[in-house]
């Protein structure tokens, strides 16, 4: 063998130790796994081709040319996952910690240009320090190219984000440019600035735990889609959700194999209460109505008085958005709207029909919603599914009062297909409400206020406390038996799968953020 092939060996065999066998060693007890480990596990075996192992960095200030590592803390490249094609980079933390420099951006950069070209997810397993500050503007530069091609792919191709270690400063702003991003309990955060610039400005005693961990994001910010227990499973779910995603936006999800069988759901006949005001939980109504065991819940956490998520009907893979009774009688505030808005936007943007199950008595009042824009954050929900074009199935199960039952993909803003169960109540208000206004006097007036408000109450339920008059009007194409719902929105969906719609020429809308 000659001394060339032999020099590459070495050369290739030194990029694969990354910083080297100590740090390797502090990475496992950790408990985290390396950067080629991650690659390794979350690919098909044998399927992963690196690209720039052998680059190096560029900087001889502050003795940095005597301190160089082949690959430059991050490995890039492609693969497959279940047999697609994808783009990955991993960011080594054994490596100046995972510090982003020039060429290290460029590498990201590269792959990010390949993805796009050919049409392939791009998967970003994060664990940096942050910017390599020997490098000072050139690394900051790398970050902005970074986020310029993240922009560029949005609505183009999938983009996925594993917060496997520390993500701060700038550094956030890729990962929340990107479609989904997952964190690993107790040993992933993510700041724009950290606790000790925080307890200097603002004198608040807080960890890095508590700033931006995993739970904190998950719960409080919203910045986090899902959270895993360590690196395996984080691993597994970018596996579990891209089988829900198509490779780009001019393609669909693969429909497994499905055989249309006896569809009737007995079990959806007993879920909504004869009670109006007792909560059920609707991830009964989702289970009886996807194939079995296939819901995949995002943003399981944060604003649960809204569910989204993906399962598969027949097959194909859909996106849910749901009202949840369990939890503030399922009523629309600013993080559920946000939630709810963000979810079906990217369902719109990558061809995946949206079922809408509606049971809500309308918005969140009160000074702190009105004063954190509930007005804004409702209507970016109403835009979301306005503006959507790919098929769009509504069914109503109980409550759809309000503005809210306009915004909750209603027959109005373009709804394809609306279904109501015999259970639903359409209407302005609830009837107590509107009697005690349209009754006011009447009520007034009478010997036993208490007892004629009843009446009213009664005789307002009677009218519009139920689907009929909704479907009078055409605004509910069918009322429906509950048992029956999955059997219909099987032909729904089918019926719907080859729709288009023209929109007007524009540049583009101006959502209000």
């Amino acid at each position: 063998m000659s001394d060339t092939t032999n020099k590459l060996k070495d050369k290739i065999a030194e990029a694969k130790l990354g910083g080297g066998e100590a740090r390797i060693k502090k990475q496992h007890a950790k408990n985290k796994l390396t950067a080629r480990e991650r690659v390794e596990y979350l690919l098909d075996e044998g399927s992963f081709e690196e690209m720039g192992i052998l680059v190096t960095h560029r900087t001889t200030d502050f003795g940095m040319e005597k301190q160089k590592f082949y690959g430059d803390g991050v490995v890039t490249g492609y693969g497959t996952i279940n047999g697609r094609l994808i783009y990955i980079f991993a960011q080594d933390f054994t490596v100046f910690g995972g510090a982003l420099s020039e060429t290290h951006a460029e590498k990201i950069c590269k792959v990010m240009d390949h993805a796009l070209r050919v049409g392939a997810p791009l998967i970003g397993l994060n664990d940096s320090g942050g910017a390599r500050i020997q490098e000072g503007v050139r690394s900051l530069g790398g970050y902005a190219d970074i986020f310029y091609r993240n922009v560029q792919a949005s609505g183009v191709i999938p983009q996925l984000s594993a917060i496997m270690g520390p993500c701060a400063g700038g550094a956030v702003y890729s990962p929340a440019m990107t479609d989904f991003t997952l964190m690993v309990q107790d040993s992933s955060y993510m700041f724009v600035t950290g606790p000790n610039v925080v307890k200097t400005v603002t004198n608040e005693n807080v960890t890095s735990e508590e700033l931006g961990g995993a739970r904190t994001h998950a719960t409080k910010s919203g910045v986090t889609h899902f959270t895993a227990s360590n690196d395996i499973v984080c691993l597994e779910q970018i596996k579990s959700l891209l089988s829900y995603l198509p490779q780009n936006n001019k393609t669909t999800t693969e429909k497994l194999p499905f055989t249309l069988g006896d569809e009737i759901r007995e079990e959806l006949e007993s879920i909504v209460p004869d009670s109006s005001n007792k909560p059920y939980d609707m991830h009964a109504v989702i289970n009886g109505i996807i194939d079995t065991d296939s819901f995949f819940e995002v943003h399981k956490d944060y604003a649960d008085n809204i569910i989204v998520g993906f399962a598969r009907l027949g097959g194909r893979s859909i996106g849910i958005v749901a009202n949840q009774p369990m939890s503030l009688a399922g009523v629309l505030d600013v993080d559920s709207s946000i939630k709810g808005a963000r979810f079906t936007r990217f369902c719109d943007a990558f061809n995946i029909p949206l079922l809408v199950l509606v049971d809500v008595p309308g918005f969140l009042p009160g000074t702190d919603q009105e004063w954190n824009g509930i007005i804004l954050n409702g209507a970016k929900l109403l835009y979301a599914l306005s503006e959507a074009t790919v098929p769009r199935v509504t069914v109503i199960t109980r409550k759809a009062y309000g503005g809210a039952y306009d915004v909750m993909n209603s027959k109005h803003i373009g709804a394809d297909m609306n279904y109501a169960w015999p259970t639903a109540e359409i209407a302005v208000m609830g009837a107590k409400g509107a009697s005690e206004i349209i009754f006011r006097r009447e009520i007034a007036a009478a010997e036993d206020p208490e007892l004629k408000l009843t009446e009213k109450e009664a005789e307002y339920a009677e009218k519009f406390a139920n689907p009929f008059r909704a479907a009078e009007r055409g605004f509910i194409d069918e009322v429906i038996l509950p048992k029956d719902t999955r059997r219909k929105l099987l032909k729904a969906f089918s019926m719907l799968e080859n729709k288009t719609v023209v929109r007007p020429d524009r540049k583009h809308g101006n959502i209000p953020l």
